[in-house]
């Protein structure tokens, strides 16, 4: 059980059976009367955020929850398999629960699986993957100015805006936190 003195963004939390991450808190010590606490949480199954108050020394549940380094395998039937790195145990996890990390999945990626009861609820990419552009507009000379992009689509089937000088076959370092070009890799 944890206290709200014990509040700390990012503390994963149990209320009635669902799991929720501290998103943002504020301790409260008003001048008359009990202090208390103010936070906002996000619910780690659904995504809904809400805001809470809690008196001061009110208990929460530990959530069951284990966040484990896993390798990405393969994708069937809209199932994409993982395995743990540690027992060579073998998961899946359904696209609704990958969400857009989906689209920057490539086989032997190391991803952390955060798992609640048993059950997957949450991949994290890590922060830059290496993919190869398959398919681009061609670049055109000067017009730099102006800070151009255009689309272009990478290996894993993810469309991403890239500079213009950009071709196919060139392959990228991309931030998985925006979806955003950092820079072109040798």
């Amino acid at each position: 059980m944890y206290e709200t003195s014990d509040f700390r963004k990012g503390l994963k939390i149990e209320i009635n059976g669902q799991p929720y991450d501290i998103v943002e808190f504020q301790h409260v010590k008003p001048g008359k009367g009990n202090a208390f606490t103010r936070t906002r949480i996000k619910n780690l199954l659904t995504g809904n955020t809400l805001e809470m108050t809690f008196k001061s020394g009110e208990k929460v549940g530990k959530p069951d929850l284990a966040n484990r380094e896993m390798q990405y395998l393969y994708v069937q039937d809209g199932n994409y398999y993982f395995m743990d790195n540690e027992n060579y145990e073998q998961i899946f996890v359904p696209r609704e629960v990958l969400g857009e990390a989906a689209d920057f999945m490539q086989e032997n990626i190391l991803v952390q699986v955060l798992i609640y009861n048993g059950k997957p609820i949450a991949v994290e990419l890590p922060v830059f993957v290496i993919l190869k552009v398959v398919q681009t507009d061609p670049g055109f000379k000067g017009d730099t100015a102006t800070n151009a992009s255009k689309p272009a689509t990478l290996e894993t089937g993810a469309k991403i805006n890239v500079p213009l000088f950009v071709n196919e076959g060139d392959v990228l370092k991309i931030d998985t936190r925006s979806w955003e070009y950092v820079e072109r890799v040798k």
